[in-house]
């Protein structure tokens, strides 16, 4: 796509024959699809501004993951319509008598709202079907702009408008290039309803969106001005991140598609739009990555304010440079929001900043390495880091060292090659282990727990993970000798495991565990492990509601879950089921994303 990005159309396109054929998969693959087409293809249709394929998918996803409440607010809305059978039809004779009386060319359409459209109303503002003021609708497709503003005047005049009901989108434009002027008024029988006003040229980029604009234009100069169009797309597509991680690419990709989004100035007018909760390290970086490197401070509105504090939407920003500026700060990954400004300050650290990142990747490395608890020279631990880089396609060591200071890869990505290496290049007998460690027998191995655990130098065990730490799939673990209960498996660094591998009495009973490759990457997400999580968050009714759905809309199994308040914020304390290291940080990564959810750490 980056490459060309019509093949984005290309793809809409075959995603919608797909969600129109899905009545011929199994019913986990229909909602595996459909949950795909949810959070990338209709956000990524809605952002296009094709709002004809946006609904489509919309409602056909929703039929496959929710098909109760799909039926109920279908049932909802023939019921709606029976009862008031006509008034579409009565409400549009009126509102063509009063246009035709001003002499105005026009085409008048009317429509019920979609199935989706109300669905997510009901639920994201906990709306009953009833309170649902735009359930009916009618566009008036005009010549011009002036007659937009002409026929709004006569709809005005008809009926009487709900305040706070009324937007111009022809003046302030929405991101996706969306124009109209939209209005709800109520009917004379007291029902209210909606009023869409527009050309007929904002009328066919409503509906095709930035496709629209091959029907008018061809040439270079065309693709140039589509591709400056598509140019938010283009930054998330190119970011560098040293490996190929889909995970950490679809997540940020989700965040600026389906986030709600917030609209600021520049101090000339020029309108910027972001993803809401961002700062104006967000928008400096959206207006060029020089203007973020060195930005320094900021105002909102002419008035000094943190660089760290939340947009909102009118507010005018205004971005404090300086020539002498020491560039961002590595503290700066951890405020933004949006991946475009999080990529460019991983661009400068990488450029600019090779020789601290490669201090701060030595650091990491070491850090790890002490953690398996035994000694290593300097030589040895340059092998063992050069075989990594060579495994993962980087040219030396000190590359690997870039990538982990600047943030593009992590410790936890590489952890077991890292263990793998050091075990092979590390000769057991060599040096002083920092906790005694038995000798074992590298011959007799046993697959344990249907294969997931090896454990060294003891036959037909039974295994058992221990409840302090609840080490899953991917953690660094050891295992203990109970008596009569078999091995129980700890966390490397479990603080009951730390002090028993310390006691004199019990240090011959601590021998080395390992998970098998199986168990580390299993072919899908099958959710066999207990994990804790703690998830920290500013108290709102809804909050309990918004953790269980999003871990609902994950496929995550959840065994126990509560809530402890103190003023504002609270905790939640959840036990979940997942299949390994990377599946927790996925779903503590889409935890993160929700709405006053400021920090998710994993317990035990």
């Amino acid at each position: 796509m980056s490459k060309d990005l019509r093949v984005i159309f290309v793809k809409l396109a075959d995603r919608l024959h797909n969600m129109r054929t899905l009545d011929f998969k199994s019913e986990e693959k229909q909602r595996s699809i459909a949950l795909e087409t949810m959070h990338i293809y209709a956000p990524l249709a809605h952002r296009l501004g094709i709002q004809k394929i946006k609904h489509e998918l919309e409602n056909l996803s929703l039929k496959y993951l929710d098909p109760v409440g799909y039926d109920e607010v279908k049932s909802d809305i023939e019921r709606r319509y029976g009862e008031n059978k006509g008034f579409l039809d009565r409400a549009r004779l009126m509102v063509e008598e009063n246009l035709s009386a001003y002499n105005i060319k026009y085409h008048l359409e009317g429509r019920v709202k979609s199935i989706f459209s109300i669905y997510k109303k009901m639920f994201n503002q906990g709306k009953t079907f009833d309170e649902i003021y735009d359930f009916y609708a009618m566009r008036i497709i005009v010549d011009n702009e002036l007659d937009c503003y002409a026929a709004l005047g006569t709809i005005h005049e008809q009926f009487k408008s709900i305040p706070n009901r009324f937007k111009d989108y022809i003046s302030n434009p929405k991101p996706n290039m969306y124009r109209s002027l939209h209005t709800t008024v109520m009917g004379h029988e007291g029902i209210p309803f909606e009023v869409q006003i527009r050309t007929w040229d904002m009328h066919t980029v409503a509906e095709y969106g930035l496709a629209a604009h091959w029907k008018y234009k061809i040439g270079e100069q065309a693709k140039k001005d589509i591709d400056e169009k598509l140019y938010w797309i283009r930054t998330l597509l190119e970011s560098d991140r040293g490996l190929n991680d889909t995970d950490e690419l679809i997540g940020p990709l989700k965040i600026d598609l389906f986030e709600d989004e917030i609209f600021v100035f520049t101090p000339k007018g020029d309108v910027v739009n972001l993803p809401s909760d961002s700062t104006p390290i967000d928008f400096a970086y959206a207006i060029h990555s020089a203007v973020g490197n060195k930005m320094v401070g900021a105002k909102i509105n002419g008035n000094i304010v943190p660089i760290d504090c939340k947009l909102q939407t009118g507010q005018i920003v205004e971005v404090l440079t300086s020539t002498v500026s020491k560039g961002p700060s590595r503290d700066w990954l951890k405020i933004v929001r949006t991946s475009e400004a999080r990529n460019k300050i991983r661009q400068y650290y990488k450029k600019e900043k090779r020789t601290e990142n490669i201090a701060l990747g030595k650091m990491e490395i070491d850090r790890e390495l002490k953690r398996y608890g035994k000694s290593f020279s300097e030589a040895q631990k340059t092998e063992i880091v050069g075989n990594i880089a060579t495994r993962i396609g980087l040219n030396d060591a000190d590359d690997l060292y870039n990538n982990i200071g600047y943030g593009g890869l992590t410790i936890s990505k590489i952890s077991m090659k890292l263990r793998d290496e050091f075990e092979r290049v590390i000769n057991p007998e060599a040096g002083q282990d920092a906790v005694k460690q038995p000798q074992l027998q590298r011959s007799a191995k046993l697959y344990s727990d249907s294969q997931s655990v090896i454990i060294d130098s003891v036959e037909n065990c039974e295994v058992k993970y221990a409840k302090c730490c609840s080490p899953i799939p991917g953690d660094t673990i050891i295992g203990f000798i109970t008596k009569g209960h078999g091995v129980s498996i700890h966390k490397f660094d479990c603080p009951n495991a730390v002090a028993g591998m310390n006691d004199p009495s019990q240090a011959d009973r601590w021998i080395v565990a390992s998970w098998n490759d199986r168990a580390i990457s299993p072919e899908k997400h099958i959710g066999n492990y207990d994990a804790l999580i703690s998830i920290f968050a500013i108290f709102n009714k809804t909050l309990l509601a918004d953790i269980t759905l999003a871990l609902t809309d994950m496929n995550v199994s959840v065994s126990t879950i509560s809530i402890f308040r103190k003023g504002d914020t609270c905790t939640v304390e959840a036990s979940l089921k997942c299949s390994n290291i990377e599946h927790l940080r996925s779903i503590m990564s889409g935890l993160k994303r929700l709405k006053n959810v400021t920090d998710v750490v994993r317990g035990g």
